[in-house]
């Protein structure tokens, strides 16, 4: 087991690494840019290191600075937690050629699955059913001839994309060159990959992904779902476990899929299966996400396994002790994403200081922040300031808990989405989990 590591990231899920190595007995590295000086996880860490300015490409995008710090103190891995560095291939390898150990999976798993297009192609030659579309738009006229075949609306993406940029719905086909231009800049931008591919636009659908942990001896275990369908412009506001919708015949046949994409790729470490489930009960592979994700914590409550803690074990050597058939589902688990937003103000982000904070409490009620009182939100990074969690025995007990919690929930001094989540949690759309990724679309135009 390795005795040091370094935490490449910040906010919440830095914290949550820290604690999960502090459980296991190993040493923590935290870096951190001049703007997070005074930030938790660099309290939290046993030793910390300012890695430059506020601005993410000076600092918590910087790869030299980050190796350099975990070389200098004797790190024998570094964990990328969420985005920034997380999928960036480029990382991985420099983490290998520093005798580092990226906990991950190997850096041409990250730049083969971050590829959509090629992803796309892996996953139908494997079995797993995807999307009918293009796998890439090498000449325009073509694939818009080919989007009149399959049928409007489609959606143009960034084959290297994520976070819901790089992404353009096409409704009619005098729109199509357009969308391509503007999808492909953006993901130029965002990504230094101006390459898109095309897919059907699937309306009505849910948003399911699965959880999978694959260790360095081969197995490969599912440890079910997660309903991350209730979204705004392609970002995720709250997500459960189990589907509610999902029928027992079906979930078995997305787990196995689940397996069958990870085993296709030789995957190692957390990763997570996305797919689009239709009215019919037919699903989609979308894409792979090869990192932890920010709703992990509603499959830690519903299979009681600590998947932070494991995803450190693996890429350490250690072989995942559980089997498919060990896994056991129990009750229902729901995160309301917190972010520093103004709802009413078109989601404008919000910064400054916490004059005031309760953070709710009681049985299987859990917050993962980095926030404190008094602490300051700088302007400069994601608007995400925390994650609500509750687990009960079934899901109208947890949306009760969860309506509970939210109204303790007490952040003053900058404006947050919490009122929003109390809101949809009480629709009966949410209720009756009929809700697809397109509803708050519908629910925010009279909100």
């Amino acid at each position: 087991m390795f005795s040091k590591i370094l935490i490449a990231n910040r906010g919440e899920i830095a914290v949550r690494i820290i604690r999960a190595c502090n459980e296991m007995g190993i040493s923590t590295v935290a870096v951190y840019s001049e703007a997070d000086a005074n930030s938790l996880h660099v309290n939290l860490a046993d030793e910390s290191y300012c890695i430059g300015p506020a601005l993410l490409k000076d600092s918590y995008l910087n790869m030299t600075a980050i190796i350099d710090v975990a070389i200098a103190t004797g790190c024998q891995a570094i964990h990328p937690g969420y985005g920034l560095l997380s999928e960036n291939a480029r990382f991985a390898e420099l983490c290998e050629k520093c005798n580092v150990k990226f906990i991950g999976p190997h850096y041409s798993v990250i730049a083969k699955m971050g590829d959509k297009d090629e992803a796309r192609r892996t996953m139908k030659a494997a079995g797993v059913p995807v999307v009918p579309g293009l796998d890439e738009i090498a000449d325009v006229a073509e694939a818009k001839a080919f989007a009149a075949k399959i049928g409007y609306p489609v959606i143009v993406k960034a084959s290297a994309g994520g976070g819901g940029r790089g992404i353009r719905i096409v409704e009619r086909e005098e729109d199509f060159e357009t969308a391509v231009a503007l999808a492909s800049n953006e993901a130029l931008s965002a990504f230094g990959n101006g390459k898109v591919y095309l897919e059907k636009f699937l309306t009505d659908v849910k948003h399911v992904e699965m959880q999978i942990v694959a260790d360095e001896q081969g197995n490969v275990v599912c440890l079910g779902e997660r309903d991350c369908s209730m979204q705004r412009k392609n970002q995720k506001l709250i997500e459960e476990s189990p589907c509610v919708v999902l029928k027992e015949d079906v979930r078995r046949e997305m787990m196995r899929c689940a397996v069958l994409a990870a085993k296709a790729v030789n995957y190692t470490s957390l990763g997570t299966i996305e797919f689009l489930l239709d009215k019919n009960n037919d699903f989609y592979f979308m894409e792979m996400n090869t990192r932890l994700q920010v709703e992990h914590p509603v499959t830690e409550y519903v299979t009681g396994i600590d998947i932070v803690k494991w995803q450190i074990r693996i890429a350490a050597g250690v072989e995942f002790m559980y089997k498919q058939e060990d896994i056991r589902f129990r009750g229902c688990a729901i995160e309301c994403r917190i972010n520093a937003e103004d709802v009413r103000k078109n989601f404008r982000p919000c910064c400054g200081r916490i004059n005031l904070l309760h953070i709710p409490g009681g049985p299987w009620v859990r917050f993962d922040t980095a926030i404190y009182q008094d602490y300051m939100i700088p302007p400069y990074y994601d608007s995400m300031i925390g994650k609500l969690i509750v687990f009960a025995r079934d899901r109208t007990e947890a949306i009760r808990k969860m309506q509970a919690a939210l109204c303790e929930l007490v952040i003053e001094g900058v404006c947050t989405n919490a009122e929003l989540s109390g809101d949809i949690l009480a629709e009966p759309a949410f209720k009756s989990g009929e809700y697809c990724t397109n509803f708050l679309d519908k629910f925010l135009k009279n909100y």
